[in-house]
């Protein structure tokens, strides 16, 4: 029997790897992400989180770009256009729906990241403001990827 509602015979859906990212997103210490991390580790989901920080608009490539490199690193993805795509594009997705509430103020939060085969999943925590006049935002996006692209050459 399957131990958690969304796992089915062949893994885990889309679904849960977007709530294992959530949760990592909102881990409040080191500590309890790389507690996560094992745990997710252990199902054989592979994960990895990116503090991030400033004005919204101007650091949305550095978001990326750290989201991109850490997920490599971690070897989440592999280092190649199909990995990094993945990524970039489910992170943009997640940045873009935090635009509206972002635009011209500052940010601050982290990133989960969490693949299980195909699905990809980043999700990002942030509180958005100004000083201390924090709003809080939450967003999500989902990538699908081979479920071996790491063995797959870059052209």
């Amino acid at each position: 029997m399957s131990t958690c509602k969304y796992e089915h015979t062949k893994g885990f859906t889309s679904i849960a790897i977007g709530r294992a990212a959530l949760r990592l997103a909102i881990t409040e210490t080191r500590e309890e992400e790389q507690e996560l991390k094992k745990k997710l580790a252990a199902k054989g989901i592979r994960s990895v989180a990116v503090d991030f920080g400033g004005q919204f608009i101007p650091s949305i490539s550095k978001i990326i770009e750290h989201a991109v490199v850490a997920a490599q690193r971690q070897q989440v993805v592999a280092e190649n256009h199909i990995g990094e795509g993945a990524v970039l594009g489910a992170t943009q997705e997640a940045l873009e729906q935090l635009k509206r509430k972002a635009s011209g103020l500052n940010v601050g939060g982290k990133i989960g990241i969490a693949r299980y085969r195909e699905h990809l999943s980043v999700a990002i925590y942030a509180g958005v403001g100004i000083l201390h006049l924090n709003e809080i935002a939450v967003s999500i996006a989902h990538r699908s990827l081979p479920a071996h692209e790491d063995e797959l050459v870059n052209e």
